[in-house]
């Protein structure tokens, strides 16, 4: 019955979609690379050269791929200091203080713009709060994301209780969405096993995506994965029976059911201030929210030269090597060092304020097996969006592939 209802809601809201897709075709055709400039991507510090991670690639596309040695996740966790893998209540818990200190601080700004008599002055105020509030929600995420990987703090319970709350505004089922996501974890780089943005197989091209909107669409996209999934491998986030929640069927229900008691809340919110005080205040920086969540989650995971295995070659270190550490200038730390992704997917215990730390160690270590880029995220976003489209469908007995 949920599936049939998400099926439902996910078909409707992606016909609606595509009658937005005809002007934002337009307006982001202008972004596609053209012939020949689809090589301009990033290795070792923002460098034109392959990737680290396919260091054993030829330099040409067009000969074989090679499977590259690694060191094993023991030699690698060997350099990286004890300390670094404990998480600290009271430290998480101030930045939950800090960001909800600045989303209320945003907000009341908001407010008190409103009751200005320059009515320019809101006006222009409105996308750049929009921005920053939904930034600031982005960095929300980012703490429950710590309490899904059990970094938050050594206390499971309190992980759980406060990655439900602080995903139930951000309408995201935090139960089956650390269930997926810790799925991803144990596949990344695993073509026939990862949990979104991967190669399709020829014998799931009918099963695929028919249309990919620019951008993937954005926020909308993210709401489309949690309703349905990453086709082929589609499933619902607001069904605690799907087969991947099997066994958490309690804890699945609890975040989806604090998630209909926000939606109280919000509907409360819209009885006494309105409608378009709730667009305003809340939605459009949600949006944002999850378009920053599509950009970043894109990124951290491709970039030409970097390496996606098939079930057979994959092995857990040479996977979670094949993740791209990026920075996001002045939001990098703002949202809690997201961007130090590598040394993240080879130990999620790592609290996101030991990440550089940790990283600095495996870099200076291990330096044959940096992933980095410092490209323009959102320029290169739409590069590797392009080249993703275009070279998505690979053959059934694929082992390895890379994008270039």
């Amino acid at each position: 019955m949920l599936s049939d209802v998400c099926h439902a809601v996910t078909a409707w809201v992606r016909v609606e979609w595509f009658r937005f897709q005809f002007w934002a075709v337009c307006v982001i055709k202008a972004l596609q690379p053209v012939d020949g400039d689809q090589s301009a991507g990033t290795g070792v510090g923002g460098s034109a050269s392959p990737s680290p991670v396919a260091a054993d690639k030829p330099a040409s596309a067009h000969e074989p791929l090679q499977s590259p040695d690694v060191p094993s996740i023991i030699d690698i966790k060997k350099i990286v200091p004890s300390h670094c893998f404990r998480g600290d209540l009271a430290r998480s818990l101030y930045f939950v203080g800090k960001d909800a200190l600045l989303i209320g601080g945003l907000y009341g700004a908001m407010l008190l713009l409103e009751r200005q008599p320059i009515r320019m002055l809101y006006i222009a105020a409105t996308p750049v709060y929009w921005f920053l509030q939904g930034t600031m929600l982005w960095a929300v995420f980012v703490l429950g994301h710590d309490c899904g990987h059990g970094s938050f703090s050594q206390y499971h319970r309190v992980n759980d209780v406060l990655g439900t709350l602080l995903h139930a505004v951000l309408l995201v089922p935090f139960y089956p969405w650390k269930l997926s996501h810790r799925h991803h974890h144990r596949n990344t780089a695993n073509i026939d096993r990862d949990e979104i943005f991967y190669p399709i197989r020829e014998r799931d091209e009918s099963r695929d995506f028919h249309h990919i909107y620019p951008g993937f669409g954005f926020g909308v996209s993210w709401f489309l994965y949690l309703l349905s999934g990453f086709m082929p491998r589609g499933m619902c986030h607001f069904n605690p029976f799907e087969s991947m929640f099997a066994g958490h069927v309690f804890g699945c229900s609890l975040s989806i059911g604090a998630i209909g008691a926000w939606l109280g809340v919000l509907a409360a919110y819209a009885r006494i201030y309105g409608i378009a005080a709730l667009a305003s205040h809340y939605i459009a920086p949600l949006m944002v929210f999850a378009s920053w969540l599509v950009v970043v989650t894109f990124l951290h995971h491709m970039d030409t030269g970097v390496l996606w295995y098939g079930d057979g070659a994959w092995t857990n270190v040479r996977g979670q090597l094949s993740s791209v550490d990026r920075h996001y200038g002045w939001a990098h730390e703002l949202t809690h060092n997201i961007g130090t992704h590598q040394i993240h997917h080879l130990f999620s215990k790592i609290p996101h304020y030991h990440l550089e730390e940790a990283t600095r160690h495996f870099r200076s270590t291990f330096p044959q097996h940096v992933c980095s880029s410092d490209a323009p995220s959102l320029a290169d976003f739409f590069r590797m969006f392009y080249i993703y489209k275009a070279q998505r469908h690979i053959g059934n007995e694929t082992m390895l592939h890379a994008y270039h």
